[in-house]
């Protein structure tokens, strides 16, 4: 369980990495610039399956926390 918790956790490290900031407009609202953090933006191609590799990733990660505090 610990090898499957560390490749998950290098995976999902490298995968959140590799995703477009999409907090750039965050140091423009403090800073009094434009706000267009809030704006709703579709995420399309690679973004979304990046995305998607990052929720399950998170999810198996949690899941199998989880279950390894349980049978511990």
């Amino acid at each position: 369980m610990e090898i499957a918790l560390l490749i998950i956790s290098i995976l999902l490290i490298v995968i959140v990495l590799l995703q477009s900031g999409k907090a750039e407009g965050a140091a423009q609202i403090i800073s009094g610039g434009n706000s267009d953090l809030f704006t709703k933006r579709k995420e399309r191609g690679s973004e979304l399956v990046i995305s998607r590799i990052t929720l399950c990733l998170g999810l198996a990660f949690f899941l199998i926390s989880l279950i390894s505090s349980f049978i511990k």
